[in-house]
């Protein structure tokens, strides 16, 4: 699986031409383009619905960033903020939080080494909000084929039997000797009729999605002219241990649209005891890097296995691999990268 990494669009806001220079060329080196630049709070607002991620400067010609922060975060597209200023204190990076700035950054000597981690970071929060909404839809979708699997045994239950009666009675009639000549038209036209019912239940019964197609104005139907989609190929039962049930979502729904199996679990315990089971292929827990803390949560995985260990880690990777984790995946991660990340590690 390709990695596919999600880029930003970004709006710097600055009326010092170097400085938007700087930091459009750091932008550009960091993979995200050329970033559009406002030289005022009026220029901002204007292009502000296009950006995910402003860098708003403090002092501008025509007002303070800091009092702009409310009206660029209502704007539709919600895009995160960094106020950027050349003279920050703790008090003005306080205040910048309270009005819904996301971060704040000092022109200083090191912005050109922190502008690009504070970048990929909103670029990777951004990722997992994406990628948790496609979650939610999915547990949508999941839902309503459970519905609509229950609504097909119904109507196979309440349908077929009297359909296949209708079947066999209408076949009499068609051989009947005694039957008029010109009746025999208008039987046949209802075993075609019965025909069509009989395969649309077919194709219900073989229904793998929910789209939805109009039928009358504002009312749709489910189409069941669809072909489903191919299932990708299993590779094998994922176990997650991830207290974080964003996370999990998020993780659960890219491993099984890789092809993964998933299985949830709530503690170390139980994550020994399913890990050791048949055709687990991987475990992803959520490890730790701060100082006296288990760095894999409790779970000590044993020295002979034949699955991988995975672990998502905010701070130092170095804990969890000593605790045995073949791979550590930085928090937060990017979805984009996730599965390729994990059958990477299948491989090795």
């Amino acid at each position: 699986m390709r990695p596919e990494r999600q880029s930003l669009r970004i709006l710097v806001v600055d009326d010092d031409p170097d400085y938007a220079r700087l930091v459009t060329t750091l932008l550009e080196q960091a993979g995200h383009g050329r970033a559009p630049v406002a030289t005022s709070i009026a220029q901002a607002m204007a292009l502000a619905p296009e950006a995910d991620l402003v860098l708003l400067d403090h002092q501008l010609p025509d007002g303070q960033g800091l009092a702009a922060l409310p009206a660029l975060r209502a704007v539709t597209s919600r895009p995160a903020v960094v106020l950027v200023t050349a003279h920050g204190d703790e008090a003005l990076a306080a205040a910048a939080l309270r009005a819904g700035a996301d971060d704040y950054l000092i022109k200083d000597p090191s912005l050109p080494a922190l502008l690009p981690q504070v970048v990929e970071r909103h670029r990777r929060q951004r990722a997992l909000r994406d990628a948790l909404a496609a979650a939610e839809r999915d547990l949508v979708h999941a839902e309503r084929l459970a519905a609509i699997g229950q609504l097909n045994v119904t109507l196979h239950h309440n349908i077929n039997n009297p359909l296949m009666a209708a079947y066999a009675e209408l076949a009499l009639l068609i051989d009947d000797p005694s039957v008029p000549v010109d009746h025999r038209t208008g039987l046949l036209a209802i075993r075609e009729q019965l025909e069509r019912i009989r395969q649309t239940l077919d194709r219900v019964g073989t229904l793998r999605h929910d789209r939805t197609t109009p039928y009358l104005d504002h009312v749709p139907m489910i189409d069941l002219s669809r072909r489903t989609q191919a299932v990708p190929s299993y590779l094998g039962e994922a176990v997650l241990h991830l207290p974080d049930q964003d996370t999990e979502r998020v993780v659960a729904m890219l491993l099984r649209h890789a092809g993964f199996g998933v299985t949830r679990v709530t503690g170390a315990g139980e994550l020994t005891s399913r890990a050791s089971e048949v055709g687990v292929a991987v475990v992803l827990i959520h490890g730790s890097g701060a100082p006296g803390t288990d760095p894999l949560g409790g779970f000590h995985p044993p020295r002979e296995r034949d699955f991988r260990v995975v672990a998502l880690v905010q701070g130092d990777p170095a804990p969890a691999r000593a605790a045995g984790a073949d791979h550590v995946i930085g928090l937060p991660f990017d979805p984009g990268t996730l599965c390729a990340e994990v059958l990477a590690t299948l491989r090795a």
